[in-house]
């Protein structure tokens, strides 16, 4: 048998208003609206597709409140509009987040290393940001801009050298801006994608969020999500 499509996106809907009630800390009778309204504010994932989910939360009440009987339906949701509900199920019943996306090995530098060598990852590896670390301890994070500056404040100096100069001494040309932010592996990739967006609203660029197990700065590092890794999000 033939399942209709608005069975399917009836289903779909009543599994993800079941799930929004989970996140929010509910079983009560409330309208799909209001529940939106509530799970929003708790989960990224509802941020994304809030306009999808009022939308179609229009779609299922003139399907189901002018339904005459079991068989009969006033309207047969398009596939594609089916397919987006069912994704948008799937979005909260197996979030990607930081953690899948963009876990690996990273490479992590001490305060002590010299720019020389720093110089040579880049050559070898085409990374563009340092993590840089005193010990255990988290220092702060390294970008091409930060190198250049350091070049500029050194273009007149008379001792200049790349195999003396620390990253220690590059970091200080770093740390008087905002370019990175800590993340918890379990993070959406939409929560990553609205701090990125946060960040340029305040005037900010963040060349990176720095991905831990718990999302604070002295556990072990475990990704690295950067502005143009977050192209491939839909």
């Amino acid at each position: 048998m033939t399942v209709r499509n608005s069975d399917r996106f009836i289903t779909a809907y009543n599994r993800i208003d079941q799930l929004m009630k989970e996140i929010i800390g509910t079983q009560d009778h409330l309208a799909f609206f209001r529940v939106i309204d509530l799970a929003k504010k708790k989960n990224a994932t509802i941020r994304r597709y809030e306009a999808d989910l009022r939308e179609y939360g229009d779609l299922r009440n003139a399907i189901i409140h002018h339904r005459t009987s079991t068989e009969y339906a006033i309207a047969e949701p398009h596939e594609d509009v089916v397919l987006k509900m069912e994704e948008m199920e799937v979005a909260l019943t197996k979030p990607i987040t930081v953690g899948n996306m963009f876990q690996t090995k990273v490479t992590t530098f001490q305060r002590t290393d010299f720019l020389s060598y720093a110089l040579k990852v880049i050559k070898d590896k085409k990374y563009n940001q340092f993590p840089v670390y005193n010990g255990t301890e988290f220092k702060g994070l390294i970008t091409p801009v930060g190198i250049t500056m350091w070049l500029a404040s050194t273009v007149d100096s008379a001792s200049f050298s790349r195999k003396k100069t620390t990253l220690g001494e590059i970091l200080t040309h770093e740390n008087d801006r905002e370019n990175h932010q800590f993340i918890e592996k379990n993070a959406s990739v939409y929560e990553a994608l609205e701090i990125f967006k946060a960040a340029i609203t305040r005037g900010r660029r963040l060349e990176a969020l720095l991905i831990t197990e718990d999302g604070k700065p002295n556990t072990k590092l475990i990704g690295i999500v950067t502005p143009m890794s977050m192209m491939k999000i839909k």
